[in-house]
């Protein structure tokens, strides 16, 4: 099978049709190599932007599982959209690069690829594979101002809803803005646990479950993506009422080693439970068109003379 594959993929037809593309990927190999290596030795090694590389990895995906779709599409190249995306692209990742700010160096990527395909192929081949750019966006890491701005309100609320429950089912817990005490242990709520970065890579989460099983209801797409919110909430008072709990039984060393960890994966299990369970109630309610299907009343049969 994999030979076979690769034989159809070497031949001179498939190889014409990529020979197009070859100068374009060089020229993005140029640009961006150096961006995305600075990415994974620096803010992609933090636990808050550890999401990056997943993020990428994924996007890199839904555009491959999308592209026989995007070619096969009609060839309408649109110039004048096309050179005025990439040129803003262009212009975005100088000045990122030169000013060392990655909102724009690695937000240019978007525009220089859709740029590129619209070039080539036009709106045809971006309609087929629009979300696999779209989900890109999430990969690129915010202004330091705009998360600080908005972490610390989410850390607070969270730590709160922690502590309330907590203490609700009879746990010794105590709280001081965004320091949980719990017995004879001290919890920092820090940004990696309860930070814009977490919600913004569960709503990364939700959208994909959403592309990925595709319903028919409209209805039902918009209220779980309006959920999506509260979803991811929820995921991270999840998370650090699980870190606490670790802490409280076993002790610091178990809540800031392997199984801090672990709540991480207890954080995308959770959200990913609840994405699925809440998929299923609106099943019940919307099923699979945009409005519960209604009752046909049933005609009784006349009588047979």
């Amino acid at each position: 099978m994999l030979e076979t594959n690769l034989r159809a993929a070497l031949t001179p037809q498939a190889l014409a049709r990529w020979r197009p593309w070859v100068p374009m990927l060089l020229g993005l190999c140029v640009l961006y190599v150096p961006s995305f290596v600075d990415l994974f030795s620096g803010i992609w090694a933090t636990d808050a932007q550890a999401h990056g590389p997943l993020v990428l990895a994924l996007s890199l995906w839904l555009i491959y599982r999308k592209w026989p779709a995007m070619m096969a599409a009609p060839s309408r190249p649109a110039p004048v959209l096309g050179w005025g995306m990439l040129a803003i692209g262009l212009l975005s990742y100088m000045l990122g690069r030169s000013q060392e700010l990655l909102l724009l160096e690695i937000g240019s990527l978007l525009w220089v690829l859709v740029g590129l395909l619209l070039l080539h192929r036009g709106g045809g081949a971006f309609k087929e594979g629009w979300f696999g750019f779209f989900f890109m966006m999430f990969m690129v890491p915010l202004p330091s101002p705009i998360v600080d701005a908005l972490t610390q309100p989410i850390q607070l609320l969270v730590s709160t809803v922690a502590e309330q429950i907590l203490y609700t089912v009879g746990y010794p817990v105590a709280r001081s803005g965004v320091i949980l005490q719990i017995g004879q242990y001290q919890l920092l709520v820090a940004e990696a646990c309860a930070g814009l970065h977490t919600l913004f890579t569960l709503e990364a989460l939700g959208l994909l479950y959403m592309n990925l099983v595709r319903h028919q209801s409209l209805v039902r797409n918009v209220v779980l993506s309006l959920l999506i919110i509260p979803i991811s909430f929820t995921a991270n008072v999840i998370r650090v009422m699980t870190l606490t709990l670790i802490t409280y039984y076993f002790g610091d060393a178990a809540g800031q080693g392997f199984l801090h960890g672990f709540s991480g994966m207890v954080l995308f299990l959770s959200a990913l439970a609840l994405i699925i369970g809440l998929d299923s109630l609106l099943k019940l309610r919307f099923g699979g068109g945009g409005e519960p299907a209604a009752r046909v009343p049933t005609l009784a049969k006349e009588p047979q003379p």
